[in-house]
């Protein structure tokens, strides 16, 4: 007996994720991976700042929600900063992984 697989209409949402065509559009050039990696590089910067500061050993003296989240711009701000002018080199190490496989983007500088 033969099993019909069913119509992709029919299938629950994350079922059909697996017939659709790969979106390769956002390394569709080498300006767009290399921005990719300094965004992915200041999430990840981003993402350690926010550790290390949850990672406090005691109490501010002037602790408040607002102090809090100036410190969280500020963070998001320094991380992005660092991506471009201080990279950690992930965000390069991800773009050349990427860039692997289209050899008409070229190696990235």
């Amino acid at each position: 007996m033969t099993q019909i697989a069913p119509a992709a209409s029919t299938l629950p949402p994350i079922a059909r994720l697996s017939t659709a065509a790969p979106d390769d559009s956002r390394v569709a050039t080498a300006e767009n991976l290399e921005e990719a990696g300094q965004r992915f590089e200041a999430l990840f910067v981003s993402m350690m700042l926010s550790s290390m500061r949850k990672a406090k050993l005691g109490d501010d003296l002037f602790d408040s929600q607002a102090l809090d989240q100036f410190r969280d711009m500020q963070d998001t701000k320094t991380s992005e900063t660092m991506a471009v002018h201080m990279p950690l080199g992930i965000g390069r190490a991800m773009t050349e992984f990427l860039s692997q496989n289209r050899p008409e983007l070229g190696t990235p500088e």
